[in-house]
C-alpha cells in the first residue's frame, strides 16, 4: 500500500526524474572527508532554520517583553533552554564550518575555472551569515546586546554623506528602542535567510553544473580550453555517484555536528542573559560574539585619526578582495605544493585571527567595571588620609582603566609605580586636563578629593617603605 501511494505521487510530483538525478550525480572518486564541510554548513543552517522557528513562536519582539520572553525560554518553557543553546552553538558551527569551507576550497583552489561563480556565491552567503550572527545578538534584548547595537550604529554614522540616515534605518529611530528590535528582528528572521536560501540555491545549482572539483594534483594544472572536457573523460574513468557512495562520509559528518551542537547545548547550556537594558547604566562593557573579537582588538589598537578609514574600509576591502579572487587567477596549477603563498597566507591569517582574538577576549581597552576595592596589603598605609584616597580611586573611577597591583583596568598606563615617575604638580596637572582616552577631571573633584587621590598615588613607589605621600616636588 505504501509502494503504491509513493509510486502515485512520484508519478504526479516527477520527484524521481528531477531529485535522484541530483542526488546521484557523478562525482571524483578522490572527494573524501576535505569535502564534507559544505553539506555540514549546510546542515548547521538547517539546524538553526528549525529551532530559530520554535524559538520564534514564543520569543516576543518587543519592548520590555522580549527580554522577559527570552528569561522565560531559557527557565520555563518545554526543552526552551535546549532550543535556545541549539541556536546559539549552531550559528557559531555555521560560522566556523563556512569558513572552514572557504578555507579548503581557497587552498585547493578549486575557485579557479569554470567554478568562479561556486567561490562568488560563497563568499556573499558567508558575509551574509555574518550578519546574522550580528543581528542575532540584539535580539537576546540584555544590556550587552543593545550597546553593541549602538557601537554598529555608531560606526555606520561615520559613512559620508548618507550615514546618519544608515544609522537610523538600523535604529529605527534616534536611539535603540521597540522600533530596532522589531527592525532587527525581521532583518533577522526574513530577510537574511532569505538571502541565504537564494545564496544556497545559486551555490548548489552550480555545483550540479560543473561537478565538484577533483583534489588537486601537481601534474593537472588548469587550462579553459581544455578543461571541461578533461574533467569529464576522468569523471567517466573514475567517478562514482553521489548518492549513495560518497555522500555518507556527509552523513556522518554532520549527524556529528549536529551531535555536538545538542551536546554544547545540553552541557553548557544557552549563553547566559545579561541584565535588562537601561539607558541610564553606562556601565555596560559591550562585547560582540566571539567570531568578531579580532575586528575589535584591531580597531582597539589603531589610533583616533585611522578609526574612520579602517571601520568603513576594512569591511569593504576585505569583501571586495575575496570576491575577485578566481578573478586575479582562474587558470593553472592548483596543489597547494605549486602554490605556498596560499599556504602562507592560511597560516598568517589563521594565527592572526587567534592571536586578535585572545586579545580581544582580554578587553584591554575596555574599563573594568566590576573592579574591587584596593585590599590592605595594596593601600600599605595606615594613615587615614592614604587610605581614603585609595577609596576615592575607585570610586571616582580611576581604576575603571588603570592597574594598581593587579587590581583595576588595563585601558590606561599601570599606576603601580606612577610615584616615581610624576611628581605632585605633574600628578595635579594631568587629572585636572586629562590627556589621550583619558577625560578631564577638574570639574569632578574638590580640591580636597583631588588632593588625597594624588597623595595616595605618591605613595606608589618601588621603594614603599619611605613615607608614605612624600611630596617629590619639594
Amino acid at each position: 500500500m505504501l509502494g503504491k501511494i509513493w509510486n502515485w505521487i512520484d508519478d504526479r510530483s516527477g520527484f524521481s526524474d528531477v531529485v535522484m538525478p541530483m542526488l546521484e550525480h557523478v562525482v571524483p572518486r578522490d572527494a573524501r572527508w576535505w569535502y564534507v564541510f559544505g553539506s555540514a554548513t549546510l546542515c548547521a543552517f538547517i539546524v538553526q532554520v528549525l529551532t530559530g522557528i520554535a524559538l520564534a513562536m514564543v520569543y516576543v519582539p518587543g519592548g520590555d517583553a522580549a527580554y522577559e520572553s527570552l528569561v522565560y525560554i531559557t527557565h520555563d518553557a518545554t526543552l526552551g533552554y535546549l532550543v535556545r543553546g541549539m541556536h546559539y552553538y549552531g550559528a557559531t558551527a555555521m560560522v566556523v564550518l563556512a569558513v572552514v569551507h572557504m578555507t579548503q576550497v581557497f587552498l585547493h583552489a578549486s575557485y579557479k575555472y569554470p567554478r568562479e561563480m561556486n567561490w562568488m556565491s560563497g563568499v556573499v552567503v558567508l558575509f551574509v551569515v555574518l550578519g546574522m550572527a550580528f543581528t542575532g545578538q540584539l535580539l537576546r534584548w540584555d544590556a550587552n546586546g543593545v550597546w553593541s547595537v549602538m557601537v554598529a550604529a555608531e560606526m555606520a554614522a561615520r559613512v559620508p554623506f548618507i550615514g546618519a540616515y544608515i544609522s537610523q534605518f538600523l535604529l529605527g529611530g534616534e536611539t535603540v528602542g521597540g522600533s530596532t528590535l522589531s527592525r532587527f528582528f525581521a532583518i533577522h528572521v526574513f530577510i537574511l535567510p532569505g538571502l541565504i536560501f537564494a545564496g544556497v540555491g545559486l551555490h548548489l545549482w552550480l555545483i550540479l553544473r560543473h561537478g565538484i572539483s577533483e583534489m588537486p594534483k601537481a601534474d593537472q594544472p588548469v587550462v579553459p580550453e581544455t578543461y571541461k572536457e578533461d574533467y569529464e573523460a576522468r569523471l567517466e574513468k573514475t567517478g562514482v555517484p553521489f548518492w549513495p557512495i560518497a555522500a555518507w562520509r556527509d552523513v556522518v559528518f554532520s549527524t556529528l555536528m549536529v551531535a555536538v551542537i545538542m551536546g554544547c547545548a545540553i552541557f553548557a547550556g544557552p549563553p547566559t542573559l545579561g541584565p535588562a537594558p537601561d539607558p541610564a547604566n553606562i556601565h555596560t562593557n559591550p562585547m560582540p560574539d566571539w567570531y568578531f573579537w579580532w575586528y575589535f582588538a584591531v580597531l582597539s589598537m589603531l589610533p583616533p585619526e585611522l578609526e574612520t578609514y579602517i571601520i568603513l574600509g576594512m569591511p569593504v576591502l576585505g569583501a571586495i578582495g575575496l570576491f575577485i579572487v578566481p578573478l586575479l587567477s582562474n587558470r593553472g596549477n592548483r596543489a597547494p605544493s605549486k602554490r605556498p603563498w596560499a599556504l602562507a597566507t592560511v597560516i598568517v591569517g589563521a594565527t592572526a585571527f587567534v592571536v586578535l582574538t585572545i586579545y580581544g577576549y582580554r578587553k584591554p581597552w575596555s574599563p573594568d567595571f566590576d573592579v574591587k576595592p584596593l585590599p590592605p596589603e595594596v593601600v600599605r598605609s595606615k594613615d587615614p588620609g592614604i587610605q581614603h584616597g585609595a577609596v576615592l580611586v575607585r570610586e571616582k573611577g580611576c581604576l575603571y582603566c588603570h592597574d594598581v597591583d593587579g587590581f583595576g583596568g588595563h585601558r590606561g598606563p599601570e599606576l603601580s609605580v606612577i610615584g616615581d615617575r610624576l611628581d605632585r604638580g605633574e600628578l595635579v596637572i594631568r587629572i585636572n586636563n586629562g590627556g589621550y582616552n583619558m577625560p578631564s577631571f577638574a570639574s569632578s573633584l574638590t580640591a580636597e578629593e583631588l588632593r588625597l587621590i594624588v597623595d595616595f598615588l605618591l605613595t606608589r613607589t618601588d621603594h614603599p617603605d619611605t613615607d608614605a605621600g612624600e611630596d617629590k616636588s619639594d
